[in-house]
């Protein structure tokens, strides 16, 4: 998969586990990431959980013939962080043929909740 050009390359998002039932990726809390008042944009978390999702979906389709896409996200912010990197985990509570729904974790160094999400990722054929 490559990233380049992309949102995930903008924010600076890693993925250190991908399969189809866990993924993790991290983000850096910086300058990319923060909103105007200094802590961690919530809309920031919201791609690192879509990533997750997306990513893990991904892994589990026929990545000639299909593709995966966000199509609903919610999340709660339960903590802010300024600085550091942030870790999300996202496992799969449902695979379906036409869609998936996972749920994504995102905590900070200290290992405390930041965010939780569910992600409903779409699966649908590749189109020309």
């Amino acid at each position: 998969m490559d990233t380049t050009g992309t949102i995930i390359e903008a924010l600076q998002i890693e993925t250190v586990l991908l399969t189809p039932e866990k993924v993790i990726c991290t983000m850096p809390v910086n300058e990319r990431t923060r909103q105007p008042f200094g802590f961690l944009h919530g809309g920031a978390s919201l791609v690192l959980a879509e990533t997750v999702a997306s990513i893990g979906a991904w892994a589990s389709i026929d990545q000639e013939h299909e593709v995966a896409m966000g199509m609903e996200i919610n999340a709660n912010h339960v903590r802010s962080v300024r600085e550091g990197i942030v870790t999300a985990v996202g496992v799969p509570l449902h695979k379906g043929r036409k869609s998936a729904v996972w749920d994504i974790k995102i905590t900070d160094e200290q290992d405390r909740l930041l965010c939780v999400s569910r992600c409903t990722v779409a699966i649908s054929p590749k189109r020309p």
